[in-house]
């Protein structure tokens, strides 16, 4: 909505309340990740959910998150506009929207078994292909028990087709209207209803929910869990939007408003753009159902993912969710000088907090792995699998977070066909990266590969946008952030360092001593990183800085 029509809020405001909101949700998808892995380790229930979860997860990510290209189509569209403008505008792309994933979710839930093949090719190996791959009777009953779980799994969170949609319309609308608290947090609920349901189970079975014969059970409670959490999400925005008057469930056909076409110009590109980012996802568990344990080289990538995930999800949503709506306000030609402004401070903030977060993260791995989810039926061999996918993770934080904000100014501009075709490019690039490096590295090499096709698409919006804006000083950006590099390799050989001479003085067995030791190391690691990157001098640094020392003097 226009300025106008709402409070006015700081982009420091903005970004603390999506902040508080996100980390908490994140801490509990954290602890949700915890009881899963304490509960299934690295076996065929949560290797089969990972599968099942691709489609599903896969149109909640891309149609219902934050920073989606639903929730991004209606900000910069509604942003613009008066209040009183919103709600037959939200109707009619809600009933819209909603009639075609209906239609989607039907289609899941009728060809679930192609569709699971389509994915995850690797578990429908048969028994002569099994025995000429060197693979064991063990390891194939596995892979059948895997395939079993996944194709009831996947039909049972079908339905997210349709509440992703609806979770990404709201979003967008209430971030339009200045509200971030609810968006923010909503998450959360997906997170409970799953411990819920391990909780229950829990209580069932005691100690046998960690054994195989109840994998079955396990996974099914966990795709019933994760559905309740998606409807839940989607209720829980229902009274806010109905409150500030932004729309209701009201059914409008009213498809030729010049609102509703502005939306969906932007949202299809936009939509097929991040898909193609997506599409990258499930082409690395194509490659990965070959591993010859797949189920475990599925669950590090998804136990590593989330490590990244937690803390990338926090500030992301601190970065993109606050400049969002500045983008869209900026993008008269004539307003191209501050934008160019912001867009420097989008990419500065991500070098400030993503690179020594990156080489803490590689630094520390082991650690973090075994303090995090080392317990029960996650042993320490899953560790060392998961330690080194969260490695390979560690790599690529800048520039997936980089990327990020260039395609957000891209919406902005009304421009979502260049960021499309960059991503329909990357499917071809992630998949020859897939297939050089997965027989090397495993399920490390496939986290390789996303790198790369991040690092290619930061190059290269980067390059557009200088072409569309008329010019961006490339050269003055790149040396700061040069620096900040240099600053955080620094970090990591620091953190490294004090993590081995705490180890060698106390051990590495026991949780209280591994949390200790990862403190202190990476306070150690920080602690460099801050003294380097002050003398640096940059006003977004500088800025912080401040605005810490405010908080820690109330």
């Amino acid at each position: 909505m226009s300025e106008s029509s709402k409070p006015s809020r700081s982009l420091a405001g903005i970004a603390g309340i999506v902040a508080v909101a996100t980390l908490i949700s994140k801490v509990f998808g954290l602890v949700r990740q915890q009881a899963i892995a304490a509960a299934f380790g690295v076996g065929p229930a949560v290797g089969a959910y990972n599968f099942a979860y691709v489609i599903p997860g896969f149109l909640l990510i891309l149609l219902g998150g934050i920073n989606g290209p639903f929730h991004s189509a209606i900000v910069s569209v509604l942003a613009k506009r008066q209040r009183e403008e919103v709600a037959p505008v939200v109707e009619t792309i809600t009933t819209l929207v909603g009639g075609l994933l209906l239609l989607v979710t039907v289609g899941l839930i009728c060809f679930a078994d192609p569709l699971m093949h389509l994915v995850a090719p690797g578990l429908y190996i048969s028994p002569a292909q099994a025995q000429l791959e060197g693979i064991t009777p063990a390891e194939f009953q596995l892979l059948l028990q895997t395939k079993a779980i996944a194709i009831r799994q996947f039909q049972i969170m079908a339905p997210l087709a349709l509440l992703a949609g609806l979770i990404g319309i709201g979003f967008g609308t209430l971030n339009a209207a200045d509200q971030y608290w609810l968006p923010s947090i909503s998450p959360l609920f997906s997170s409970v209803t799953v411990l819920i349901g391990l909780g229950v189970l829990g209580l069932q079975l005691g100690e046998r929910i960690t054994t195989p014969q109840y994998a079955l059970l396990g996974g099914l409670v966990l795709a019933w869990s994760t559905l309740a959490g998606g409807l839940l999400q989607w209720l829980v925005q229902l009274p806010a939007q109905w409150q500030a008057q932004l729309g209701g469930l009201r059914l409008r056909f009213d498809f030729q408003r010049p609102e509703v076409k502005e939306v969906v110009a932007i949202m299809i590109p936009a939509t097929f753009s991040s898909g193609m980012m997506q599409i990258n996802v499930w082409t690395d568990l194509f490659f990965a159902s070959f591993i010859p344990n797949a189920a475990a080289a599925v669950s590090a990538l998804g136990y590593a993912g989330l490590l990244v995930q937690t803390p990338l999800g926090i500030l992301s949503n601190m970065i993109l969710v606050p400049l969002l709506p500045i983008f869209s306000r900026l993008s008269d030609p004539q307003d191209w000088p501050e934008l160019k402004g912001r867009i420097r401070q989008g990419l500065m903030l991500t070098a400030v907090v993503m690179l020594p977060l990156s080489a803490l993260m590689i630094a520390l791995a082991v650690p973090i792995v075994r303090v995090v989810y080392e317990r029960f039926a996650f042993d320490q061999q899953a560790s060392v699998i998961t330690a080194k996918v969260l490695m390979a993770y560690g790599v690529g934080m800048f520039v997936y977070l980089g990327r990020d904000v260039l395609v957000r100014v891209f919406y902005a501009l009304g421009d979502g066909e260049t960021p499309f075709r960059i991503s329909l490019f990357n499917i071809f690039l992630n998949a020859l990266l897939d297939f050089l490096l997965v027989d090397a590295y495993g399920a490390p090499g496939l986290v390789l590969a996303t790198v790369g096709v991040n690092l290619f698409s930061l190059v290269a919006l980067l390059w557009l946008l200088q072409q569309k804006l008329g010019g961006l000083p490339l050269r003055q950006w790149s040396l700061p952030i040069l620096g900040l590099a240099v600053g955080s390799g620094f970090t990591g050989i620091t953190s490294w360092m004090a993590l081995g001479g705490l180890q060698q003085l106390w051990g590495t067995e026991g949780l209280w001593i591994q949390l200790l030791q990862l403190c202190l190391a990476g306070a150690a690691g920080l602690g460099v990183f801050c003294l380097w990157a002050m003398q640096l001098q940059l006003p977004e640094v500088n800025q912080l800085i401040r605005r810490i020392g405010q908080k820690l003097g109330r």
